[in-house]
């Protein structure tokens, strides 16, 4: 598929492969994984953050498919989960750090529309947060409200 707002080529990348069960040669138990998981989260990692250390520290290849769940499902049951979604909260600090930048140099047309795209992406991704009910219907993007969120 193409990009989002450019008409070019989209990424191509390799694919995992194809299995149902968690590998023979996996470093930890379920219940290894899942402590891990909540360890980590404790310590202040991302969900992002966490599912790399478990691969490279840790020979967890797929946390799904070794515990069954995903990473953020496991933090919701520990009550762990952040309050923004992963993904809205690395916009959101995107867009901040854009911002900051289009105050020093108010003439940088190339990124005030990369912001443009970025705040674009964040109420679309918010929309669709809203309908699956990992937002508040109240809620709404704003730059002021964002640095708050944020930080």
């Amino acid at each position: 598929m193409a990009r989002i707002h450019a008409r070019r080529r989209g990424s191509s990348g390799s694919r995992r492969p194809l299995t149902t069960e968690a590998p023979k040669w996996q470093g930890l138990s379920k219940k290894e994984v899942k402590d891990k998981i909540v360890q980590l989260a404790k310590e202040g990692h991302t969900t992002a953050r966490i599912g790399l250390i478990l691969r490279d520290a840790h020979a967890v290849p797929s946390v799904h498919l070794a515990t069954g769940q995903s990473i953020s499902k496991i933090l919701e049951e520990a009550k762990l989960a952040p309050k923004l979604p992963e993904d809205i909260t690395n916009l959101i600090k995107k867009v901040i750090r854009l911002d900051e930048h289009l105050q020093e140099k108010r003439n940088d047309l190339h990124n005030k529309r990369s912001l443009h795209l970025n705040e674009a992406k964040i109420r679309r991704l918010a929309r669709y947060y809203k309908s699956t009910g990992k937002l508040a219907p109240e809620w709404s993007y704003s730059l002021k409200n964002a640095k708050l969120l944020v930080e």
